[in-house]
């Protein structure tokens, strides 16, 4: 068999050099493409974004941990009301209580409520067709300042607002600036904000602010449906890093922020974050120092840019059409309606089959040949992302508390340039040993059909990743055509304009999944790559030293050669995975993270070491000496959770919540019970649940109504988590069926395991894991009314 590309032998290296420089070029413009631009000092013009000016809320926003209804969470309240007001704004705080999603999972304990404290104001447009709502958190988890998560929203908000304030004239449009209560314990203040606040009457574009980490782009993940005019909008941004493929997997996924209740109530938007460093979320480690402030600056430059754009358009109409494609590029945002998805993955699969055609005709591969390269390929796509996975576990089993962390490690980039080395190794190989055998024009269709394929799978499935395959396998296959049937150098310039298509497509979205998914899911990267690498085979075969007819010596000498690629990619393996066990040790700044709760039954005294971890640090092994149950009967909004367990010294000086009896009828075979909910101790959140012998047909919490459905299990029924309860209680009150008893457990908690006697404060290295519940101390108490 003939080589793919009809370049002469004194003529490959020169150009094999040329394609190898403009395929580093374009790889080294994809990496800008997603690369934050640097922080602005505080001397930036007045109407532009300073990441230097945000970051000084940051630090008083993150100065310590603050979860709705602390102190600290008050403070932090009042200096977004002055500093709005400093602005010549008229802040309101929206003071309520509210009902997140009507019935939760039994494991969430119930129905999920809070008393909330959002921060609402407008900025009046000059002849409004809709508004605009920038929305971010200010709450922050309980164990940690939440110095990105969120308040590196709530600085871009607060900079943005400052920026528009000062810069003369008035947009077209309203926007509302919206600074939620209670994301991190049940989206409430969002929820609270759709559901009763006037300026959400009329709905709106929202445009919300997260972070889920330290560091990287800020990526706009998540849309409303039909997107197109949003993400033309969203283009106008300096630099805009987005992908309609992130969209398509957010949809898929469990996961909530404050975008969600607005997209359950219709609204339009956008919701953007950035997404690296997520060892420290939620973790006492996410302080403003671990901010990476150019990630901060991408936030707010994109955000800015994003708000003037759609404050100067006609917001009728905004959210009528289809979903977009859309990726980014060097310095622009690619984008095309979704109804290209099927036209552009049907031509690619025509191209393929032409280029087959054309290679079988011009006798460079046999029809057997390409179906069997067609299986082989099959391959490096198994193969690779199954090494990758290993490769993880194997780092598990060196450092066992890599399995604690919540995604990624502290210093992941030496570990995900590993997987690449190692999904390269994979493809590598593969080639140079069928190249001889199979023939690299087969190989090539082979390739070019496996993208095709995967991007008709994609749009039937996906469609808006669909180009992850569709463009490079179309691209590639033009390039091949034009390779087989111009001059030299037309199907060098081919080959080059191919892989650059592929270069620019597939390495942004490698780089940006790996912060996205984490390093436990390390096979989706290296499934990437062994895309990124089919799509390059033709620049493989222009490369490669042998050509295919050479026979004896000159064939073992090509061989050789053509294996030096693969060794220098298992040497970049083993490089990246030594130098990444180097780096990334664990210390006070880094620590290895451990969870920990406890809880005591009031009613006999009886406490326990509770925890998530299913393979216990060594730190946390000390305490829980049992295998793993569920606490339905001691904690019932903990539902049917598995937690690892121990004894604990009961501690009696812990006051149980108070449940009171403040009035009580029947009627009609039906009793109403009316309850006062107070916990003794300056709780977080407090719950109750009735017994699972009782039918509750009505009920309402703090004066909303709360749908009855759902049962904790093992002997509980009803039940709610109430988060940030004020001080005087929480009024409950209950229909149920019969006048007979009602069994009922209350339960609070506080996030202050280390003044439990029996605790061993953590030694050095050793930190605590970001979690709703670390650190939580539980005090549950039954009552029969």
């Amino acid at each position: 068999m003939r080589d793919f590309a009809l370049i002469r032998p004194a003529r490959r290296p020169i150009a094999a050099a040329a394609v190898l420089a403009v395929l580093a070029l374009a790889g080294f413009f994809a990496i800008r493409s997603i690369t934050p631009p640097a922080a602005r000092p505080a001397s930036a013009p007045a109407g532009d974004f300073s990441a230097e000016r945000a970051f000084e809320h940051v630090r008083q926003i993150a100065a310590a941990p603050h979860p709705a209804g602390s102190p600290a969470n008050e403070k932090v309240h009042d200096h977004l009301i002055d500093t709005l007001r400093g602005l010549g704004l008229s802040p309101e705080s929206q003071d309520t209580v509210t009902i997140q999603g009507g019935t939760l999972s039994a494991s969430a304990g119930g129905a999920g409520l809070a008393r909330v404290r959002n921060v609402v104001t407008l900025i009046p447009g000059a002849a409004s067709t809709g508004r605009i709502i920038l929305v971010a958190h200010y709450d922050s988890a309980q164990v940690g300042p939440g110095g990105n998560d969120d308040a590196a929203g709530t600085a871009t908000i607060l900079e943005t607002a400052r920026a528009l304030t000062s810069a003369g004239g008035r947009l077209r449009n309203d926007v509302v600036l919206l600074l939620t209560d209670a994301e991190e314990a049940c989206l409430c203040g969002a929820k609270a904000f759709v559901d009763q606040h006037p300026l959400a009457k009329d709905g709106g574009v929202v445009l919300n602010l997260e972070a889920r980490g330290s560091d990287g782009p800020a990526i706009m993940f998540e849309t409303s449906d039909g997107n197109g005019r949003l993400v033309s909008a969203y283009g106008a941004a300096p630099q805009p890093v987005g992908t309609s493929f992130a969209v398509e997997i957010y949809r898929l996924l469990p996961n909530d922020t404050d975008f969600t209740p607005f997209l359950d109530a219709g609204f339009l938007g956008m919701n953007a974050a950035y997404i690296d460093g997520a060892a420290v979320y939620h973790a006492p480690t996410d302080t403003p120092e671990s901010m990476n402030t150019a990630s901060l600056q991408h936030h707010g430059e994109n955000t800015l840019a994003v708000v003037r754009e759609l404050g100067g358009r006609d917001l009728s109409g905004i959210g009528e059409g289809g979903d977009a494609t859309y990726f980014p590029v060097p310095g622009l945002l690619v984008r095309y309606p979704g109804s290209l998805v099927w036209p552009l993955a049907a031509l690619a699969l025509v191209a393929v089959a032409a280029l087959a055609w054309l290679v079988r005709r011009q006798g460079r591969a046999t029809g057997k040949r390409m179906v069997a390269a067609g299986t082989l390929t099959l391959i490096p796509i198994v193969v690779a992302p199954a090494l990758a996975q290993g490769l993880w576990a194997l780092l598990t089993v060196i450092r066992p508390e890599y399995g604690g962390l919540p995604i990624d490690p502290y210093r992941p980039l030496w570990y995900r340039l590993a997987v690449i080395a190692l999904a390269a190794f994979t493809i590598l190989t593969w080639y140079v040993l069928l190249r001889r055998k199979v023939g690299p024009a087969a190989l090539a269709v082979a390739g070019f059909g496996w993208l095709a394929v995967l991007g008709a799978v994609l749009a039937a499935v996906t469609p808006g990743g669909a180009y992850l395959a569709t463009l490079p396998a179309l691209a590639g296959a033009f390039a091949a055509l034009i390779a087989l049937t111009a001059g030299e150098v037309a199907g060098v310039v081919a080959i080059a304009a191919g892989g650059v298509v592929a270069v620019v497509i597939l390495l942004p979205t490698v780089l940006m999944l790996f912060p996205a998914l984490g390093m436990p899911m390390a096979g989706v990267g290296a499934f990437l790559t062994v895309l990124l690498g089919l799509a390059l085979l033709p620049v493989a075969d222009l490369i490669h030293p042998a050509s295919s007819g050479a026979r004896g010596m000159a064939a073992w000498r090509d061989r050789r050669l053509g294996a030096v690629p693969s060794a220098v990619a298992l040497v970049a393996v083993l490089a990246g995975t030594g130098t990444g066990l180097a780096v990334d040790r664990f210390d006070d700044e880094h620590p290895s993270l451990t969870h920990l709760m406890y809880a005591l039954d009031a009613d006999t005294q009886q406490a326990r070491w509770l925890s998530h971890e299913t393979d216990p640090q060594d730190w946390t092994a000390q305490y829980l000496t049992e295998p793993p149950g569920t606490v339905t009967g001691l904690l019932p909004a903990f539902g049917d959770e598995e937690l690892r367990q121990g004894p604990a010294p009961a501690w009696s000086d812990l006051a149980a919540p108070q449940l009171t009896m403040i009035g009580d009828s029947a009627a009609s075979g039906e009793r109403t019970l009316r309850l006062l909910l107070k916990p003794q101790r300056p709780a977080r959140f407090v719950t109750l649940h009735a017994g699972s012998d009782t039918v509750v047909t009505r009920a309402t919490v703090a004066g909303r109504p709360v749908e009855v459905t759902g049962s904790a299990g093992d002997g509980w029924g009803f039940g709610f988590v109430f988060h940030a309860p004020p001080a005087e209680g929480v009024e409950v009150t209950l229909t149920v069926r019969g006048a007979g008893p009602v069994k009922f457990r209350a339960m609070d908690a506080t996030d202050d395991v280390t003044t439990i006697p029996g605790f061993r404060p953590r030694p050095s290295g050793v930190g605590v894991l970001g979690s709703h519940s670390s650190e939580m101390v539980a005090v549950a108490k039954s009552y029969t009314f």
